[in-house]
């Protein structure tokens, strides 16, 4: 959505997460991108705390904003942005406190592995070959031409309330950092659940597609019965990203309930995987026929095998975001720590996602790796239809490895937040900013 192409001086902002000490190295004076890039990473290797950066650019004219969540201005997210953009406007020339602006947090890939190394990765995008859905123009970085101002003597977010509003300036160093634990808290935790989000609609399309193949009601049953889930978990989010309170007439307990069930059939499926490639010989080609019985549908673009491993997606992607709502539930109830309270709490599941993600991923890769071999028999020479499904299968079955991370690098994640002339914001989805 930013426009990196264009000349700019753009204000950037360090915000702590704490009363943290970090060395003398912003300074007052403007700096390019490849600077701020090198002092990010510097300051996550170097400060005794997680240290975000938010930069604030103009806001686009054109600007899809049903793909992110939107938070009206009493929201504690709009509150502590709008508290930290007009009292550092105050002191400095280079923010404006009024007025709509897109603003861009980017949180260290240390914090960001605490949130789960599967929880924030690119999504393939059907439009482009190689491209990714989500809200940067510039995943990999920022273009040379803007010059970042940094915003000095800041004074602190987080005054205008809520859970957690620590505020302060962290010691040491010669630039002020704003303590804006609850700002980078909550800007977290709406980007991760919008990107969970979109995950989830992407995966309910696949679904939809395959059972049109396979007329199949027990998957359908299990992808409505997921799907069913979003009405609770959508009004949970609206209401805990309001810093309401939760109750049972929302029917979370139901849909979380039902997130467990499919998540334990994940969990079974990928056990049959597993047993089924220990079987196989090693090192030798191995015929379709013989692949099908364990991974149906595998030679082909739906089939049973592609269902599964789209519920399991759909299943991961809501329970991220239950995940999510019950961190930010209990942060909102200890608000004296609320980003230490927050990674403990969302810690606790999310070590079974990971290793439900990884071990699907390894699945995928190796089946990859396998030969298709000829189908045995008698006859000497083969029918030309068998040789193209021979060869189809192949292609397909090489290409379930394409774009598969078993175990993914941490990388620093960037969120995007468009605020409005009325105080509003709009967050888009989380996405990692690749080195």
């Amino acid at each position: 959505m930013i426009d990196y192409r264009k000349k700019a001086a753009v204000p950037v902002w360090t915000l702590a997460t704490g009363d943290v000490r970090v060395p003398a190295l912003i300074g007052e004076g403007p700096m390019t991108a490849e600077r701020l890039t090198e002092l990010r990473s510097v300051l996550a290797a170097l400060a005794d705390g997680p240290i975000a950066t938010l930069e604030a650019h103009p806001l686009p004219d054109r600007l899809d904003r049903g793909r992110g969540i939107p938070l009206d201005a009493v929201s504690p997210l709009a509150q502590h942005l709008s508290e930290l953009v007009t009292r550092s406007a105050r002191s400095s020339s280079a923010a404006s406190a009024a007025g709509e602006g897109l603003y861009r947090m980017v949180v260290p890939a240390k914090v960001a592995a605490q949130f789960g190394q599967g929880i924030v990765r690119s999504m393939p995008s059907k439009e482009v070959a190689g491209g990714i859905h989500g809200a940067l123009l510039n995943s990999t970085g920022i273009a040379a031409h803007a010059t970042f101002v940094p915003v000095g003597k800041a004074a602190a977010a987080g005054a205008a309330g809520g859970a957690g509003a620590t505020a302060g300036v962290a010691v040491g160093g010669t630039a002020a950092l704003t303590v804006a634990a609850p700002l980078v808290l909550m800007a977290v935790a709406v980007a991760v659940s919008a990107h969970a989000d979109a995950k989830r609609e992407r995966a309910i399309e696949h679904i939809t597609e395959l059972l049109e193949q396979l007329h199949e009601q027990k998957l359908e049953d299990e992808r409505s019965e997921l799907d069913g889930c979003r009405d609770a978990i959508d009004k949970a989010t609206a209401i805990l990203f309001d810093q309401g309170k939760l109750g049972v007439s929302l029917g979370l307990d139901s849909a979380v309930h039902a997130i467990n069930t499919a998540l334990g059939h994940a969990d079974h499926r990928l056990a049959r995987w597993r047993n089924a490639l220990d079987r196989l010989p090693d090192g030798e080609p191995v015929e379709i026929g013989t692949l099908t019985e364990s991974f149906p549908g595998v030679d082909d673009h739906g089939g049973t095998f592609r269902t599964h491993l789209e519920l399991a997606s759909l299943a991961i992607a809501l329970k991220r975001r239950v995940n999510i709502l019950q961190a930010v539930e209990h942060a909102q109830g200890d608000p004296g720590n609320p980003f230490e309270s927050f990674v403990r709490v969302l810690r606790r599941d999310q070590e079974r996602l990971d290793e439900l993600e990884s071990g699907i991923a390894r699945v995928l890769v190796r089946l990859s790796a396998l030969e298709p071999a000829r189908p045995s028999g008698l006859r000497p020479v083969f029918t030309t239809g068998e040789v193209d499904r021979l060869m189809r299968a192949a292609h397909l079955i090489r290409r379930l490895g394409d774009g598969v991370t078993p175990d993914g690098r941490a990388a620093d994640v960037a969120i995007e937040i468009a605020r409005h002339q009325d105080g509003s914001v709009v967050v888009f989805p989380a996405l990692p900013v690749e080195a």
